[in-house]
């Protein structure tokens, strides 16, 4: 799932988490966790680049409670479950828990992760509606992620399922951007209202004029089609400096707060 980065995880001891998540069934862990209600959101902060005291919004991370109490991030379990019925459940259960912390916030604004799978999932479709008819508000602080490659799985089918749903205040951001999935063609056809930079292009730009070149790039292209720039991973001083000179808008990183369970 699109909410996997590496970002995202945070395990306090990633080898024997990792032996210890091998060892295990993850569809029947996944499901497990789903029937039992132990599924969480993890709150990050994205912030303004030119005052980065300013958050501009949230990203909410999804995460699992296995049945020792540990928090499990998506990266640990998500590959094993994306292609399958699982994977859209946890995409519906983390769309319910964003809309809930969206109603009781109202100075929330919150970005959830999706893919273009749970379009067409009724469950999905079910939690969003009912969570827009229930407070219709919620739309306007909503974001909606999805990755460059999860967008190319059916692009006719996002893009008028963002046509649909933008009238409604909801915000799309493109997730991962430059990895090389979308071409720059497929932007004029999807509209999205936001543009993540991949952390790979990201970290150690301070020193790096190859990722100079490449992130210039990506924010001319995104200010052509009038959509705001969000650059991941930032992890140092000199990064967060760099990219405010660049001109990218906002930031996302552990210099600027872990994922932590309430925003």
């Amino acid at each position: 799932m699109h909410a996997a980065r590496p970002a995202d995880d945070d395990p306090t001891d990633p080898l024997s988490h990792a032996l210890h998540l091998q060892a295990q069934d993850l569809p029947a862990l996944v499901a497990s966790a789903l029937a039992a209600g132990r599924v969480r959101l993890a709150f990050q902060p994205v912030v303004m680049a030119d005052d980065p005291a300013r958050i501009a919004f949230h990203e909410g991370f999804v995460r699992l409670v296995d049945p020792a109490g540990r928090l499990l991030p998506a990266a640990s379990f998500i590959a094993g479950v994306q292609d399958r019925a699982e994977g859209r459940d946890i995409d519906t259960a983390a769309l319910r828990l964003g809309l809930a912390a969206l109603r009781d916030n109202p100075a929330l604004r919150l970005a959830i992760n999706m893919s273009a799978r749970s379009i067409g999932d009724d469950g999905w479709r079910a939690a969003l509606d009912d969570g827009l008819a229930a407070a219709p508000d919620t739309g306007a602080r909503l974001i909606l992620e999805i990755s460059e490659s999860s967008a190319m799985t059916l692009p006719e089918i996002v893009a008028r399922f963002m046509a649909a749903m933008q009238p409604q205040g909801i915000s799309f951001a493109l997730d991962d951007f430059g990895d090389g999935f979308l071409s720059f063609r497929h932007l004029r056809d999807f509209y999205f209202d936001m543009v993540k930079i991949a952390p790979g292009f990201v970290q150690g730009i301070d020193t790096s004029p190859d990722n100079q070149v490449v992130v210039e790039a990506l924010v001319a292209v995104a200010r052509q089609f009038g959509m705001f720039t969000i650059a991941e991973g930032v992890e140092t001083a000199a990064d967060r400096d760099r990219l405010a000179r660049m001109g990218v808008d906002c930031l996302q990183g552990y210099l600027f707060g872990r994922p932590r369970p309430a925003p």
